[in-house]
């Protein structure tokens, strides 16, 4: 397949050079409406990044995810290894959504909220913009021989980049371990938590490389999102295209001249200028489709908007538009496919809320006592050993914890100096109790007993567990 100039379409990623080495990618600034747009999602989503593990909602880090400890906070809401099923659901949810925006709206989520593009374009490239200039400058300085300036430079930008870098890593770790446990590090300082400042330094490391080096490589190569974006895009999804019909009309693109009416020699509006290419922060040429490094960064559209607005010709040779919108001038609406993600996210959602609306603060476990079974005592009383658990999901202790039997007449004796006794903040109990019925009470050899946990002589939680006695032989 050619294009109209007869030169061949690429079968490589656009960051490949013949020979099939890297092929450096020097994007040239952007500018235009869509990248002021771009620049204020972006410092809303920055600073909430950054903000997150430092705000708190009923005492809960607002975002938290300590894997080492299996706790998560999500939205305020903390999640424990008993709450797993919420978060998958919660998982799913965000899987659903991010496939629902792809189907309708193609890769948009990388090039407006995906925080290696924001970070990349809003504040590394914008850094490097400062201190190196724009594309022919980079371009120039690389080239460029180790001079005093050339010098200067790299390691004034080097050096920014790595500070950045351990901000984002210790931002990250706020996420981790949580952020009143790393301003304690931070205070203590890292002499006394040298198991925690190796990771840090990796993690800076791995950011330096990724911001510094490997940048839209992440997008093309290690990203598994590029890949189903093929997948799931159909000719009604709206992404960033180019509208080869205007563009190429009968005899294909031509450089523009003042005063040639293209129309009648019939050349489209496109007038091969490259500048789409050129600001392009993934290097390829979005006048050849729709393609797996695209990121919906609209680079392109604010470039090619300008330039036909210089030429006096009408903006939007590319745009936001669909295959069927360009070849067929079909408007967009939702599809048998897009209704289906929606029901499903719609289900989704009111599970999730359903299930959050019905959770306790407090999960309280009582379980038989593995390998011994019931003991006769004093009189008719049947005696059942059991454990406990109890998790206190909130960030206020929980005091004078009793055990009562719902329906059966009998007793809990807790093996303890007391009776009762507290759960920590976002802590556990566990222990062992003893409950005491008489036979006549039970109606055979297993008896499912309810049981009742009381605050403070207010009912938290309520759990069931088998009784086990004789059997009855009526």
């Amino acid at each position: 397949m050619e294009s109209p100039e007869n030169e061949s379409f690429r079968d490589t990623i656009g960051t490949l050079d013949d020979q099939g080495k890297r092929a450096w990618v020097y994007p040239k600034k952007p500018s235009g409406r869509y990248y002021e747009w771009r620049k204020i999602v972006s410092y809303i989503l920055l600073a909430f990044l950054f903000a997150a593990p430092f705000i708190k909602i009923n005492g809960n880090q607002f975002l938290m995810f300590n894997i080492l400890e299996r706790r998560f906070n999500i939205f305020g809401f903390p999640f424990w290894p008993q709450d797993f099923y919420l978060f998958v659901i919660s998982m799913l949810i965000g899987v659903i959504f991010i496939a629902l925006f792809t189907v309708g709206f193609g890769r948009i989520f990388c090039g407006w909220i995906c925080p290696q593009t924001i970070f990349l374009e809003m504040v590394f490239r914008r850094i490097e913009y400062w201190i190196d200039g724009d594309r022919n400058k980079q371009r120039k300085l690389d080239k460029q021989e180790w001079n005093a300036e050339k010098i200067k430079k790299r390691l004034l930008k080097w050096f920014i980049f790595l500070v950045i870098s351990f901000l984002i890593a210790n931002i990250f770790l706020a996420y981790l371990i949580g952020s009143d446990k790393l301003l304690l590090y931070i205070k203590e300082g890292p002499t006394e938590h040298l198991g925690t400042l190796f990771p840090l330094l990796i993690f800076t490391a791995v950011f330096y490389f990724v911001f510094a080096w490997f940048r839209e490589q992440v997008c093309i190569i290690a990203c598994p999102y590029g890949r189903l974006q093929g997948v799931l895009l159909d000719n009604k999804s709206i992404v960033v295209a180019y509208d080869h019909k205007r563009g190429e009309s009968e005899n294909g693109r031509k450089k523009f001249r003042k005063n040639e009416d293209r129309e009648a020699l019939g050349y489209g509006d496109c007038i091969d200028c490259l500048q789409c290419v050129h600001v392009c922060p993934t290097g390829i040429d979005i006048r050849n489709g729709t393609q797996l490094e695209c990121v919906n960064c609209t680079a392109c559209i604010d470039e090619c908007d300008h330039i036909m607005e210089s030429i006096n010709l009408p903006k939007g040779l590319i745009r936001y538009a669909s295959e069927d919108e360009i070849e067929k001038k079909e408007k967009f609406k939702l599809t048998p496919r897009l209704k289906g993600y929606i029901a499903v996210l719609v289900i989704l959602v009111g599970v999730l809320t359903g299930l959050l609306l019905l959770r306790n603060d407090v999960e309280a476990n009582v379980f038989r006592l593995p390998g011994q079974l019931y003991e006769h005592k004093e009189g008719s009383i049947i005696s059942n050993v059991f454990t406990y658990k109890l998790v206190n999901k909130t960030t206020k202790e929980i005091e004078n914890i009793t055990f009562k039997l719902r329906k059966y007449e009998g007793t809990i004796n807790v093996v303890s100096n007391s009776q009762t006794f507290n759960v920590p903040p976002q802590g556990l109990s566990e222990g062992t109790l003893f409950i005491e019925i008489d036979q006549k009470a039970l109606s055979g050899d297993k008896n499912k007993l309810m049981i009742e946990v009381y605050s403070n002589d207010d009912l938290i939680e309520t759990t069931t567990v088998n009784f086990l006695g004789p059997r009855s032989y009526r």
